[in-house]
């Protein structure tokens, strides 16, 4: 059966990655470990930092979105829990904030599980809708509940400071707690691919019928998907709580972030590993470009942009920058190729 469902899935594998040489990966691991001394600007730290969160979020929207084949419009609720459960169990209990991220991942995976059960029996636009419903479910409840805050939300101490309570005072650290989590993030993107488990997801993607014909249960491995990337989305909201220092249902669980995750992805590349990073340069860069430009007047622009981009790629480039990228260089081959 593992052998049909791989030859099933082997052409709808669209990973991409650079083609650098070791001497490349090795001055790019060296650059981006050097960023933060080369960069003065605690601004332009703070944007880059901004790039790596939603490369990673949209790399763990990826797993699900873009290898199972499952759209999901509500990674907000997941991202929200991680964000309460690391700044509750700290404030209320003094948990470790590593014990307490790794919790929230294991509360939004377990989370994840139990929702997933009947919103996988809808299926296409219907699932949809009803991940949207959980995330705005979500975000009622936290705005009314007393213990976590409410509508006024929780805000973090910074009597401690280091990396047990993962407070800082300068921005760099935070940086490389960004860098590393989409370093694991990306990993484990990495390690699906290759796996028995990329296989079943590529098969339940691109020839759901045909793999449920060979064995393949359809919903456990969707149910699969959504807890791994569920987890990796909480880890990253807990990294937000840690570095804002203040949470509320406003900021970590509204709609708009859910689009945002999934939005990197497609514009970066779906069911590829580096398409949420390109994704997540391009997409941070005109936020953030958009928000200086237009300061507080510009309220909600983000959402235009967010619409804006969607219909362009819709139109011009569904495959986004790594289809764009893979087609150039297949012309440009042609071209040189082709008889004088």
């Amino acid at each position: 059966m593992d052998a049909n469902v791989s030859m099933l899935a082997k052409p709808a594998v669209t990973s991409w990655r650079p083609g650098l040489a070791p001497l490349g990966w090795a001055t790019a691991a060296a650059l981006l470990a050097l960023l933060p001394t080369l960069v003065d600007s605690p601004a332009h730290l703070n944007l880059l930092i901004l790039m790596l969160m939603a490369a990673q979020l949209g790399v763990a929207w990826n797993i699900l979105g873009g290898y199972a084949g499952q759209v999901s419009f509500g990674h907000a609720a997941f991202f929200g829990i991680g964000a309460y459960a690391s700044t509750l169990l700290g404030l209320q209990f003094g948990v470790n904030a590593w014990l307490g991220a790794a919790l929230g991942a294991l509360a939004a995976a377990g989370l994840s599980v139990a929702i997933g059960w009947p919103c996988f029996r809808l299926k296409g636009h219907y699932f949809a809708m009803a991940t949207i419903a959980v995330a705005e479910i979500a975000q009622v409840l936290f705005t009314n509940w007393d213990c976590a805050g409410a509508a006024v939300g929780l805000t973090i101490p910074m009597q401690q400071q280091g990396l047990r309570v993962l407070v800082f005072a300068s921005k760099a650290p935070y940086y490389y707690l960004a860098l590393g989590l989409l370093l694991l993030s990306l990993a484990a993107a990495w390690a699906i691919e290759r796996s028995r488990l990329g296989y079943y997801f590529r098969a339940i993607k691109d020839e759901p019928d045909a793999a449920r014909s060979l064995g393949v249960s359809l919903t456990r491995y969707k149910l699969v998907a959504l807890a791994i990337s569920s987890a990796l989305a909480a880890l990253g909201g807990s990294l937000y709580a840690q570095k804002e220092l203040y949470i509320d249902p406003g900021s970590v669980l509204h709609t708009g972030l859910s689009i945002k995750m999934a939005l990197v992805a497609i514009l970066g590349g779906v069911g590829t590993l580096f398409g949420p990073v390109l994704g997540a340069v391009a997409l941070t860069g005109i936020e953030e470009g958009t928000r200086a430009a237009f300061g507080g007047s510009g309220r909600g622009t983000d959402l235009i942009v967010y619409g804006a981009i969607i219909v362009a790629i819709a139109v011009f480039q569904p495959n986004g920058v790594v289809g764009w990228w893979r087609g150039w260089r297949a012309r440009r081959a042609a071209r040189s190729g082709s008889p004088s």
